[in-house]
């Protein structure tokens, strides 16, 4: 009896450490939710790194009027190279060695992934925040991209942009998307620290969402292009995994709805019962009028 008794008092202190542990997650999680996009523990970084990070304009319109240069060198607006479509928005320099490869690398393979095609359902949009870069440059790189989407015809719904330092930073203000110039290994100031991160954008150039990181689930892409799309490109299949998914602006990215997602489980239980006793109703009538 000692020796259970004992037991008890371990299993019951066990079963506290876990719920303290769990609040504590919860809690931070909580804490979480109304930070930033990127947030970070500014005391840790160097000075010149805490104004490139990333304040999001949800629900706000670009200036679509930008002028800008394609990757053929033709003048044209931020807005042309919208298509009418939703657009999946990045911002980055063409001669980046390091985090910008890998962001549209990311990109790439989140859009390939997600059964929509480039140039119908969405256009891809990107521009350099480098002044600098020339259209040459943008067409290897978007050349580059369009290799790795990997989809028939892409590449009249994909757009690599070059402007002028006024037309970068109008844009860059615009979607929130700060960054600093900074030196690279030789001292040429050449190089610019920044988020990686990529935006969405609904037809008409009102920002929609922001998925943060280098790796971008298909999942998200795909209802971030719904989303932007104000669901006119999706399936009965997406729009269960609206319902069942929330979009987190702090940690940019999908996460489950368990509520909803109990919800629609206890409505499924209900609906099931009903259909029971309804058929098990049916089956017992035919017995009971023949009796009388």
């Amino acid at each position: 009896m000692h020796s259970i008794r004992q037991t008890r008092v371990f299993l019951a202190m066990l079963l506290m450490l876990c719920l303290l542990h769990g609040g504590g997650s919860a809690r931070a999680q909580l804490m979480d939710a109304g930070k930033p996009l990127g947030a970070a523990a500014q005391g840790d970084l160097p000075a010149y790194l805490k104004d490139a990070g990333v304040v999001q304009r949800l629900h706000q319109k670009l200036p679509m009027d930008l002028q800008f240069k394609d990757s053929a060198g033709q003048a044209t607006t931020l807005g042309a190279e919208f298509g009418g479509r939703p657009v999946a928005l990045a911002l980055v320099y063409y001669r980046c060695a390091m985090l910008c490869p890998q962001v549209l690398h990311g990109m790439a393979q989140g859009l390939r992934s997600t059964g929509f095609k480039a140039g119908k359902e969405y256009n891809v949009v990107v521009v350099s925040i480098d002044p600098t870069d020339s259209a040459a440059d943008g067409a290897r790189a978007k050349q580059q991209f369009v290799s790795e989407l990997a989809q028939p015809d892409a590449d009249a719904g994909v757009h690599f942009l070059t402007g002028t330092p006024e037309s970068i930073a109008a844009l860059s203000a615009a979607t929130g998307f700060h960054y600093v110039q900074v030196p690279g290994p030789d001292g040429k100031m050449d190089q610019f620290a920044h988020s990686s991160v990529i935006m969405f954008a609904t037809p008409d150039g009102v920002l929609s969402e922001y998925l943060s990181g280098i790796d971008y689930p298909a999942r998200d892409v795909r209802l971030a292009l719904v989303n932007a799309s104000n669901n006119k490109i999706a399936s009965a299949k997406d729009l269960f995994l609206l319902y069942c998914c929330n979009y987190v602006p702090s940690k940019g990215k999908y996460t489950v709805a368990v509520l909803r997602l109990l919800g629609f489980a206890a409505m499924a239980t209900v609906a099931a019962m009903g259909l029971g006793l309804f058929l098990l109703f049916r089956a017992k009538r035919p017995n009971l009028l023949g009796q009388v």
